[in-house]
């Protein structure tokens, strides 16, 4: 029998609790519609007070429960729920020093990274990583109060909005070698400007381990600068990218058919590999996983066969062929995030596609921009044109202002709220078309890209 993840009394002495009721518990859940039987169900308090679900996440098969006040069951009585769910990861990464850990953020792709990271670790041995975008406060104590004691590598993605919110998530972690992605124009009004961004960024160096690795794009403008402070907390870095010097150096990325082939000077030797991708941010991308698997003690013909068999996920790329009356279109759904640098990584891979029809472009509002909100999205008018789209469709009140520098030919459509689009939109599609759905959460653009997927016959009763 598998050793159990937590036993009431491990969970007692990581977090100075009382045991009322033997348990063990093999799991960490702190929501009712996500526990699985044996999970402990964690009694957050906020907007709502997790005390009052105790019952149903017993039900739902919760072994045993961490509270701060007196509950039926079995449970370990604290002082303060959240502080206990964090003294938790940090016993769960205390007692798995043979762990290696690493920690990726960056304004874009960063969940992307990590995934793929994750699949190299996983083809390497005893593996924990994020799930979902469990990249917070909450979610990054969570995510490694779930980690088992036997892990081999661990990888964890870390977010932010505002500054001074990642060096305690980076101290947390303790990562052995971390990532930045990229620094781009993101959460701008939380910040006086981008610089202060990267600072924020630059605080995942914060909680490093001694001698620890940092993999950093040194196509970005605030190379320097994370450079320089990734060298002050005495990590050493390794970069990615196409300019000269990085330690691995893009040298070519070609589509070929439903992938792409990835070139690379890895510290002067030349590679080449397949991956499943297909959108030019990717052969970035895929440079920092491979230097990051290998900072994780990953041999490279493992990291090369994750990254070879390594598949997009729903919203972040993922393609889908759409079969209508007359042929079928091909759906790229890129509805999960937005910002200017990843909108124009996305207009720059539907102009380098080969299409038997049109180049068609749906975007979203990005979001958290500021005061310069109205030029961001006015200026994709630019990309936009490069990459030859015949048609756009936009959806959301920031979006106006893009619409209104799009010449009538490429105009498609237009609302200012997101499923009044979706009528013009499905009627518009035509056989041979490409359609990329470019936005966020927030700004509603999944809703556009399942209106379209709906429209598959094959799926239809």
């Amino acid at each position: 029998m598998p050793e159990a993840l937590w036993t009431a009394d491990e969970i007692a002495a990581a977090t100075g609790g009382t045991v009322a009721g033997d348990f063990a518990a093999n799991g960490v859940s702190i929501d009712t519609r996500s526990v699985e039987p044996g999970d402990l169900f964690v009694a957050l308090v906020g907007a709502r007070d997790g005390h009052d679900f105790v019952g149903d996440a017993r039900i739902a098969g919760a072994t045993g429960a961490l509270a701060s006040k007196s509950v039926a069951g079995p449970a370990v009585i604290v002082a303060d729920t959240f502080k206990a769910l964090e003294a938790l990861g940090v016993a769960a990464r205390e007692r798995a020093p043979q762990c290696r850990r690493g920690a990726v953020t960056g304004s874009v792709g960063k969940t992307s990274v990590t995934r793929a990271v994750e699949a190299g670790l996983r083809l390497a041995g005893k593996a924990h990583a994020s799930v979902k975008s469990y990249n917070n406060h909450i979610g990054v104590p969570l995510t490694l109060a779930r980690m088992p004691r036997d892990t081999e590598r661990a990888v964890f993605e870390i977010g932010m909005n505002h500054a001074d919110e990642i060096t305690p998530l980076s101290q947390f972690v303790r990562p052995h070698a971390v990532a930045i992605t990229t620094v781009g124009p993101v959460h701008l009004e939380n910040f006086e400007n981008e610089e202060g961004v990267a600072r924020a960024k630059a605080e995942i160096f914060d909680g490093i381990e001694p001698g620890g690795i940092a993999v950093l794009n040194a196509d970005n403008k605030w190379f320097d600068l994370l450079k320089a402070e990734a060298e002050k907390a005495g990590a050493t870095v390794w970069s990615f990218g196409e300019a000269a010097g990085a330690t691995a150096r893009l040298t070519g990325f070609a589509v070929e058919g439903e992938g792409a082939t990835v070139s690379v000077e890895l510290r002067g030797e030349a590679i080449r590999f397949p991956i499943l991708q297909t959108g030019v941010h990717w052969g970035p991308n895929s440079l920092c996983v491979l230097l990051m698997l290998e900072a994780l003690d990953v041999s490279r013909e493992t990291a090369l066969a994750a990254l070879g068999a390594f598949a997009l996920i729903e919203g972040r790329g993922a393609e889908k062929t759409v079969r209508i009356p007359g042929g079928s279109f091909t759906l790229v759904d890129e509805s999960y995030n937005a910002n200017p640098v990843s909108m124009q990584a996305a207009l720059k891979t539907l102009g380098a596609r080969k299409v038997a029809g049109r180049r068609v472009i749906v975007l979203t509002d990005m979001l958290e921009l500021g005061e310069d909100s109205p030029r961001f999205h006015a200026e994709l008018a630019g990309p936009i044109a490069r990459a030859n789209v015949d048609a756009v469709f936009l959806a959301g009140v920031h979006m106006k202002s893009l619409w209104e520098q799009l010449p009538p030919t490429r105009q498609g459509g237009y609302a200012e709220v997101t499923e009044k689009l979706t009528s013009s939109l499905t009627g518009a599609v035509q056989p041979g078309d490409v359609v990329m759905v470019k936005g966020s959460n927030g700004s509603k653009a999944g809703v556009l890209a399942k209106a379209l997927a709906a429209l598959d016959l094959g799926e239809q009763g």
